[in-house]
């Protein structure tokens, strides 16, 4: 019970990634042939059901395995109701915001795009380089949850099976980009649903619930930080959700406004649902007498509570869920892949720079990935530091996407996100009294579970210190650009409304002209195969 032996677990983790490697690499060659704006990106090219079952794959991954139990154990049903829909619910951002900015950005396929054409080079670049930190730490953390699970699973040692996961996804989306990673996410997608039912009926069917441990567990009533996640989870992981290249490649690949609706509403519902199963898990586990376990000395960890609960089922059942890991794995690590390998063509390169430069620099990124992954203490922290950051500079941003809000420029977006993190140190270093305190609340390194209000603080002081450094950040604009017309014996127009220049809105001061519908200091895209998706236009920063 509980655990296949060795030579099965290999076969099983191993079979699986070579699956997947001649599945990737056949479908891949057909793509060939592909110019470098379809390796990049499948703008308008997929209808609702695959783009659901993208949506599906990219949001899961094995970390889930650990996050969600260990939430449950410590919050309740409180803390799995409130994970699985603060999870699921931010993916309907994409379906409202998506065509906004497709509509404004039609040229582009990730989100710094817009930003560059809103904001100008400076703010995009800011924002690419959170994004492109952010998917370095969500590639650790998915290694790092994989590594775990095969150790804790099947007993297999974890580094030679992230070194193949690397080289496996590395090896298929090097030949076909994109489009082969919403391929095998078609699969992925399909195989983790259905595992994840046959996973859960079987962990019904065989785990035994004392039911006098549910009321003696307090599991089910309201608790402080259930509460506080109510505020925190929302706003994390929706701001979060903006860093993530590889969702907004897939927003854009919808063919319709209709396909992006529907294939995220019926993601939303199966993500939910598979939030959900997971963290009751470690409801269960605890309600089954599992979890700390009968050695108060040692208690078991509540991350590893599905793991746990897991070891009391027959050994058919683990092997199916080591299968799922390695899926679930595999899609969220190509996607991520995939959307660094964009992410850095479009908005370090500008599209211009050789395709396998780009491929070569990620490969080599994967060795800090590996060896970060093996020595990461806390998946959970590692999300919660890219939230906050995340949390700082997203609201600031998403404020120029409002039209009355059209003299809002890229200095402000930048002060504000710094600005907000900033505040998140000038709270702690009040609230606890202490500057490496305030210091280490940047990094969250006691996580969520802390008992006070250190973390909640966290996320509210970084919007609104982001919001409140920008307002400054503004004035501080306006004040020099005022005081500098005057000097010159110029008209003012900091804050002169854009017009429409060429299908797009542009600001014009009293000293630029328009000049056969281009604005003088515009950056016309470059149409051909070197250059895809570069928008026409830039914005300002100051």
């Amino acid at each position: 019970m509980g655990q296949p032996s060795s030579e099965a677990s290999h076969a099983l983790v191993y079979v699986t990634y070579g699956l997947f490697l001649i599945i990737g690499t056949g479908v891949a060659w057909t793509f060939r042939n592909q110019s470098k704006g379809e390796f990049l990106a499948g703008n308008r090219t997929q209808r609702a059901v695959p783009l659901a079952l993208n949506f599906i794959a990219s949001a899961l991954g094995s970390a889930i395995l650990f996050a969600y139990p260990q939430l449950a154990t410590i919050s309740g049903v409180q803390g799995v109701i409130v994970y699985a829909l603060s999870s699921a619910l931010p993916l309907f951002a994409f379906a409202w915001l998506g065509p906004i900015i497709r509509r404004k950005c039609p040229q582009g396929f990730v989100l710094t795009e817009w930003t560059r054409q809103r904001y100008g080079d400076v703010a995009a670049l800011y924002l690419s380089f959170m994004t492109l930190v952010t998917l370095f730490l969500y590639m650790v953390s998915e290694l790092s949850a994989v590594g775990q699970v095969v150790n804790l699973l099947a007993g297999i040692d974890g580094l030679p099976v992230l070194i193949v996961e690397c080289i496996i996804t590395t090896i298929y989306t090097s030949l076909g980009g994109f489009k082969i990673s919403f391929f095998t996410d078609n699969i992925q997608g399909t195989m983790v649903m259905a595992l994840i039912i046959i996973a859960t009926i079987s962990i019904g069917v065989e785990t035994k619930i004392d039911t006098s441990l549910i009321a003696d567990s307090g599991l089910t009533k309201g608790n402080l930080l259930g509460w506080q996640l109510v505020y925190i989870l929302p706003v994390a992981l929706l701001t979060n959700s903006f860093f993530l290249s590889h969702f907004w490649l897939r927003t854009f690949a919808s063919k319709t406004d209709r396909d992006l609706w529907t294939g995220i509403s019926l993601a939303v519902v199966a993500i939910l649902v598979v939030f959900t199963l997971v963290g009751c898990t470690g409801l269960v586990a605890v309600w089954s007498g599992l979890v700390p376990g009968d050695d108060p000395e040692n208690p078991i960890d509540g991350g590893i509570a599905f793991f746990a609960l897991l070891q009391q089922l027959p050994n058919w059942v683990v092997g199916i869920v080591i299968v799922m890991a390695v899926t679930l794995s595999t899609a969220a690590f190509d996607s991520f892949q995939t959307a660094m390998v964009t992410s850095a063509s479009n908005d370090l390169f500008r599209n211009r720079l050789n395709i396998w430069w780009i491929r070569a620099g990620v490969v080599v990124i994967m060795v800090p990935v590996v060896v970060i992954a093996i020595r990461a203490p806390s998946i959970l922290q590692i999300y919660l530091i890219s939230d906050l950051v995340s949390a700082a500079t997203i609201p600031v941003l998403c404020l120029g996407l409002l039209d009355r809000f059209y003299f809002w420029r890229g200095f402000e977006v930048v002060v504000g996100g710094l600005g907000g993190l900033f505040t998140v140190f000038l709270f702690g270093l009040v609230y606890y009294g202490d500057a490496q305190k305030g210091a280490e609340l940047l990094l969250l390194q006691q996580g969520l579970f802390t008992g006070d209000w250190g973390c909640f603080g966290a996320f509210v002081a970084a919007p609104i210190g982001g919001f409140l450094w920008g307002f400054g950040a503004l004035g501080l604009r306006l004040g020099i650009q005022y005081f500098s017309a005057k000097r010159r014996g110029v008209r003012f127009d900091g804050l002169d409304k854009p017009v429409l220049v060429g299908g797009q809105e542009q600001l014009v001061g009293e000293n630029e002209h328009v000049d056969s519908g281009v604005l003088r200091d515009e950056v016309v895209a470059d149409d051909s195969s070197d250059a895809p998706g570069i928008a026409k236009t830039k914005g300002k920063f100051f």
